[in-house]
């Protein structure tokens, strides 16, 4: 009777295992993902209401009393056309009225569009996304542990990977073409080793304000005409246009001209350091990093009121020991987490900086700075956290592997920022009837858990969950083996994605090198 018992039991555990590797086999639709890009977060909130207040209220006292220098010729028309003060001391200083004006008028709820419609990217509420950025000038080599710069193919395989990624969303460059001499071929290489590699949204910069009508002659052509990118500009500028503290980049602020005229979204990114070039206070550095987005947006709408502007409010972290950059740590994803309720007190849409490591290789110290502020950016409601994946030795190295096990790392991170779910079926009152009162005392294998596993449930595509046995017997599998290995395969099978007439037609005009 025993034995039979036990029999029964194994047939039933064996009939669970092989139906749940069945339903696995099979595709999963789009909505019956457990997680997906735009995921809503926001329940995690470091600031209360009293505090974000006090934070808003002193970054305009910072506008209205300090302002910002450095503006070109062009810039200082600009926005004292539309209000801002310039002082004898060279510094431009905002109204607080003007401030207002700029934000009643700032787009919200805005579409970053991809060339394919299906990776579209909507920026509303706390919908988040994660993507790569960044300039690193090195890449990770796992094979050897050692660090070579980075070259236009680097880059190119960068965007072949994340078109492979479900969880990478976006891909905006990450690092530098160290191989390409010239500056306006390194501009010009960057966007095309890009679109070639993923028709993700993008996104890039520009070395200088003279190349950016060179690259948009580039750009229309990989749109097919200017009134087709125009229509779904499937590339952003990253711009810098601040050097902190409280100082507008002159050429930046001449390519953000020139970017709003091509009909270009921009990110309006504010990267201090604290206790460098920003207070070394979490508040402080906060404060200052929506002072001078505040004024950006300023800027950007006295060009074009309405024109597609993220607030990308990026302070990073700094060890005060050594003055090294720290952003793998706790305090640089509480920087991160402010920052996202602050674009969420203004309703804009916004983006902040979390996933990169100060680690030099894919390691566990990679692995808990990463998931510690990709975690908190996700739940926090980051519209885009940039330099979500790859990053690593304080943003001076870009690893391929690393972009990999962020497919994971991410996954897991969404999952947390979608929540608990509770309502009558999630709790299961009457499976617990059903197992316990004459069922057969487990819920492996059951119609309702089976039904639940792909939508519930976040599985690793490389972490490892076997037993030791199992894994002793599979040649004990190593992570970044595996990351390597599929690299390769992924690279070996990733086609250009600009059509052959259009690649012909672009390498008879540029000196493209990929």
């Amino acid at each position: 009777m025993q034995e039979a018992t036990e029999s029964k039991s194994r047939a039933r555990r064996s009939g669970g295992r092989a139906a749940r590797k069945a339903l696995r086999s099979s595709p999963v639709a789009e909505s019956d993902r457990s997680i997906r890009p735009g995921m809503p977060g926001g329940t995690y909130k470091p600031l209360s209401d009293a505090s974000i207040e006090r934070i808003h209220r002193a970054a305009l006292q910072a506008l209205e009393t300090i302002g910002l220098s450095g503006a070109p010729a062009s810039g200082i028309e600009i926005l004292t056309g539309a209000g801002a003060m310039l002082g004898d001391d060279g510094r431009l200083r905002f109204p607080a009225a003007l401030v207002e004006d700029a934000l009643a008028m700032a787009a919200r709820d805005i579409t970053l569009h991809a060339r394919d419609p299906k990776f579209d990217l909507n920026l509303s509420g706390t919908n988040t996304h994660f993507g790569t950025a960044g300039a690193a000038v090195h890449l990770v080599d796992v094979e050897t542990n050692s660090y070579r710069e980075s070259t236009a193919q680097d880059l190119h395989d960068a965007a072949r990977i994340t078109q492979a990624l479900d969880n990478i969303h976006f891909f905006q460059r990450p690092m530098v073409c160290r191989d390409i001499p010239d500056n306006l071929d390194m501009d010009l290489n960057t966007i095309y080793g890009a679109v070639a590699g993923t028709t993700k949204h993008i996104g890039t910069s520009f070395s200088d304000p003279s190349h950016v009508e060179k690259c948009f002659e580039l750009i229309y052509m990989l749109a097919g005409g200017e009134a087709a990118y125009r229509e779904r500009p499937f590339i952003s500028n990253s711009n810098c246009f601040v050097v902190p503290p409280m100082t507008f980049a002159t050429e930046s602020c001449e390519t953000m001209e020139a970017c709003i005229r091509g009909g270009m979204p921009i990110l309006l990114l504010s990267a201090g350091m604290a206790g460098a070039t920003a207070p070394s206070t979490i508040a402080g550095a906060i404060t200052q990093g929506v002072a001078e987005c505040l004024a950006g947006l300023v800027y950007v709408n006295a060009i074009a009121p309405g024109h597609p502007a993220i607030m990308g409010t990026w302070p990073f972290g700094l060890d005060l020991r050594t003055g090294a950059m720290s952003i793998g740590s706790g305090e640089q994803a509480l920087l991160t987490a402010g920052c996202a309720q602050m674009h969420q007190f203004y309703g804009l849409p916004g983006g902040a900086a979390a996933g990169a490591s100060d680690s030099k290789l894919p390691d566990m110290q990679a692995g808990w700075e990463q998931m510690c502020s990709n975690v908190m950016a996700g739940l926090s409601g980051v519209n885009m956290v940039y330099e979500a994946a790859g990053m690593h030795a304080s943003l001076l190295g870009f690893c391929h592997e690393s972009l990999i096990l962020g497919e994971d790392l991410i996954g897991q991170a969404l999952r947390c920022v979608r929540g608990i779910e509770v309502d009558d079926e999630t709790l299961a009152l009457d499976q617990m009837a059903e197992v316990c009162l004459g069922g057969p005392g487990h819920y492996l294998g059951t119609d309702r858990t089976l039904a639940r596993m792909e939508s519930d449930f976040v599985y690793p595509r490389l972490g490892n969950r076997m037993s030791p046995k199992e894994w002793a017997e599979a040649g004990k599998p190593m992570l970044l083996e595996n990351a390597t290995a599929k690299k390769k395969a992924i690279l070996a099978n990733a086609p250009n994605l600009v059509s052959p007439e259009i690649d012909a037609a672009v390498r008879a005009k540029f000196n493209i090198v990929i």
